[in-house]
């Protein structure tokens, strides 16, 4: 740990199996059931309730796919509209506590309660009675995790999940992050995870023992968040301001593609994907942006922007298409990606007088 820096207490509140949890509860015929938030017919997965996760269904997955692991799956179409209208509720109790929330989506938010309103000493104490008025206001389950930095207290919410909360108090974050799987480190995706596991990391004692030059020529400039946070250092603050100004999905393929039909496939899932996480936030945006990354790590990316804004997943999928007809090469493909940019998060930045610079996610 950084000594010189101040301690903080954050929490981090999310909602277990948001979208999931909210048609069991509206609807109790789906209580106890593996149920899927959107997919059906060629879709993907928006969310799945832990029944469905246990036979491996996920966000993001193709329906057919879930449907293949699990063959007795609902399939529930997604109500906005009605996750907006809990979360509001949901955001409403975390200010009675702080104004320094820092909202990452519909379903989970940073919170600094250093100083907060209610002059509790205890975070641990703070994160019980939030949870506790989530599920007497809403009928609905949240999990948190609490530690003196964002960094750790997403890690924790996820430990004892759902309908738990665990903290990492700071003379112990050394001997926790030592025993982490590397899997479990936030910022670390599959692919990124399967590369530490080739070359002998497989917890955080093992990180620890690169050096940070080590880690940034094998990791990017990722290797450097990597170095600090395996030892607990991670100083970005609860902005209550974050302004979103892209939005962004992609898939690095264990298997390269090379024929015209997998990549239509992969644009199709990656579209509906990018289409359910803009509607969970009413997002829309004008500049779609293709990214392909070959099997040579060769990097290539083409945009197009319109005066109106992108309004669907058969817009994003028509768009990337005519946007992958204008790649310079045909070669083996390992990675694809659509982001949205030129959203409209950013009209809301003009009748703020000042923004603080966004929390920045790490992504495969």
């Amino acid at each position: 740990m950084d000594s010189s820096f101040p301690m903080r207490k954050i929490i981090h509140v999310d909602m277990d199996a948001f979208y999931a949890s909210v048609e069991q509860h509206d609807n109790p015929a789906l209580k106890g059931k593996a149920i899927a938030v959107g997919g059906g017919h060629r879709g993907v997965v928006s969310a799945a309730s832990y029944e469905a996760r246990k036979f491996g269904v996920r966000s993001a997955m193709p329906s057919k796919t879930a449907k293949e692991k699990c063959p007795h799956l609902i399939f529930v179409p997604p109500r906005f509209a009605r996750y907006k209208e809990i979360s509001k509720k949901i955001r409403e109790i975390f200010y009675e506590y702080t104004d320094l929330v820092e909202p990452l989506s519909l379903d989970e938010a940073y919170l600094d309660v250093t100083e907060n309103k209610k002059g509790m000493e205890s975070a641990n104490q703070i994160a019980k009675e939030i949870r506790q008025k989530i599920f007497d206001e809403t009928g609905l389950t949240a999990s948190a995790g609490i530690s003196v930095n964002k960094f750790l207290a997403k890690v924790a919410s996820d430990i004892n999940k759902p309908n738990g909360q665990k903290t990492i108090h700071p003379d112990k974050i050394e001997g926790f992050l030592e025993e982490l799987p590397v899997e479990k480190f936030y910022g670390v995706g599959k692919v990124t995870a399967n590369k530490m596991f080739s070359l002998g990391i497989y917890k955080g004692k093992d990180l620890k023992k690169r050096s940070i030059e080590d880690l940034t020529r094998l990791f990017g400039k990722s290797g450097a968040y990597y170095y600090n946070v395996v030892r607990g250092i991670h100083h970005s603050e609860v902005k209550p301001h974050r302004i979103q100004k892209s939005v962004a999905v992609e898939r690095t393929f264990f298997e390269d593609l090379f024929d015209e039909q997998q990549v239509n496939e992969k644009l199709e899932s990656l579209s509906e994907e990018l289409h359910t996480r803009l509607q969970k936030n009413n997002i829309l945006g004008r500049s779609l942006t293709l990214k392909i990354k070959y099997k040579d790590f060769s990097l290539y990316t083409r945009s197009i922007t319109k005066e109106e804004y992108f309004s669907s997943a058969e817009q994003y999928l028509k768009t990337g298409k005519k946007l992958w007809e204008l790649r310079p090469f045909d070669k083996p493909v390992r990675l694809l990606g659509l982001s949205l940019s030129h959203l409209n998060t950013e009209e809301k930045k003009q009748v703020s007088v000042q923004l603080k610079i966004p929390f920045k996610e790490f992504e495969d």
